[in-house]
């Protein structure tokens, strides 16, 4: 009966987007996977968030290894994500990034405790405002962090030297992230900046995945009926506006990156 509860507190809390982030939430889902190994708990645990192919993958490996062993790659995917994205970013430079992504956050915290100076622009990502926890992040870790509502992001690309972006999906054709990456995408390939995927290679799926369409009301809930409101969560990047991947692979274009992951049978 406990375990019950947890389970549903998780599965609540994932759903809710009270958990973010592509790790943290496959991680979670682990957790309450274990609380409960059964299938009717994979089945509600997988339909949570139909957007995030890695919690799918961590969910295949719970009957395969034990969750000490899956937890540990987050940890070892993390360590040599950071070291890359260290490599790349410039002193006294500007970088651009867009939601709350656990890899990108993390590795930019790492480039900052090991000395180099830099700024970070970010959105505030509506309607649930992910980029604010970005913003409270980085600039608890001595980051100086300048924040822009959405419709300002040209103006925050006109004085950005990259991008950083997470991923919730690593496709064949795409990379899926939160809505307003593939404008991001755009306009950085129409401005030449770079923009880089940060992202654990956990999250690539051979198949397509489905972009989750939330409930309207977290946008406005209009008295009118004659109103109608849609609220995509995710959207594509096109991979030709990628310059490369970043993830514990290495640091690669994205089509080197898809010789590799396609290979693989885990």
């Amino acid at each position: 009966m406990f375990n019950q509860l947890r389970f549903n507190i998780i599965a609540r809390k994932i759903k809710e987007i009270k958990i973010q982030g592509a790790t943290n939430i496959a991680k979670a889902a682990l957790k309450a996977y274990f609380l409960l190994p059964t299938k009717k708990s994979k089945h509600i645990l997988l339909n949570l968030r139909p957007t995030e192919p890695m919690l799918s993958h961590v969910l295949m490996l719970a009957d395969k290894m034990p969750e000490v062993k899956i937890l540990a790659h987050f940890n070892e995917s993390q360590s040599k994500i950071n070291k890359l994205v260290f490599k790349i970013i410039k002193n006294n430079s500007r970088v651009f990034t867009h939601c709350h992504s656990t890899n990108v956050i993390k590795a930019l915290i790492y480039t900052k405790k090991q000395g180099k100076h830099f700024e970070v622009y970010n959105t505030e990502t509506r309607p649930l405002f992910q980029g604010r926890q970005t913003a409270r992040e980085l600039s608890s870790a001595g980051i100086k962090v300048t924040q822009f509502v959405d419709s300002a992001t040209d103006i925050a690309l006109k004085e950005t030297d990259a991008i950083f972006l997470g991923a919730d999906a690593l496709l064949k054709n795409s990379v899926i992230n939160k809505v307003g990456s593939g404008m991001i995408s755009a306009l950085a390939h129409d401005r030449n900046i770079p923009i880089y995927i940060i992202a654990d290679s956990w999250k690539y799926s051979h198949k397509n995945v489905k972009i989750e369409q939330r409930q309207f009301k977290e946008v406005w809930n209009p008295k009118k009926n004659r109103i109608h409101v849609k609220n995509p969560a995710f959207e594509s990047i096109d991979i030709k506006n990628i310059t490369a991947i970043i993830s514990e692979l290495g640091f690669m274009s994205y089509k080197k990156f898809l010789s590799i992951v396609s290979k693989r049978k885990d």
